[in-house]
């Protein structure tokens, strides 16, 4: 069931920088049906979007459910210019949804909670190692290699002597 593992180690293909965006909601009151569920709707309609979108900058992403009441995503992106011009394109789905959402959240009293966080790790600033697993997280955006293509240990996949 599922994909198929890689045996052995590999490590993401990728050495250049990369924008690791969370987002995320956490549901406060679950009756409040009409603070949460357009944003749990919206969230996979935006994702698709993205990746119809070859040029977009979305790298790859992960949905995520837990703990009870949260539910969040992990991207992948190419860069910070191409993330924030997806969030603020007026002919994308993020803008006008981030706007309605906006409203309810202001309506809703607290019924319904949302984050976000950015992170800019230039090139050289990440590593990865995946032992018998199928392509993950940033590996399954970019392709995996073999660990001995970047580096054995995690101080040579960082480049630090």
């Amino acid at each position: 069931m599922g994909e198929k593992p890689i045996e052995g180690r590999t490590t993401a293909a990728t050495e250049d920088g990369v924008v690791v965006f969370l987002i995320g909601m956490r549901v406060n009151r679950f009756t409040a049906v009409r603070s949460w569920w357009p944003v749990a709707r919206e969230m996979p309609a935006m994702l698709r979007e993205l990746a119809r979108d070859q040029g977009s900058g979305l790298l790859g992403c992960k949905l995520l459910v837990g703990p009870p009441r949260e539910a969040y995503v992990v991207q992948y992106w190419e860069s910070k210019e191409k993330l924030l011009a997806y969030a603020s394109a007026s002919d994308r789905r993020h803008r006008p949804a981030w706007a309605a959402f906006n409203r309810r959240l202001r309506q809703g009293r607290g019924r319904v909670g949302f984050w976000h966080e950015t992170y800019v790790v230039p090139a050289g600033a990440h590593e990865s190692v995946y032992v018998n697993m199928p392509a993950h997280g940033l590996g399954r955006a970019t392709g995996v290699v073999p660990v001995g293509r970047r580096g054995e240990s995690a101080a040579e996949r960082l480049r630090i002597s």
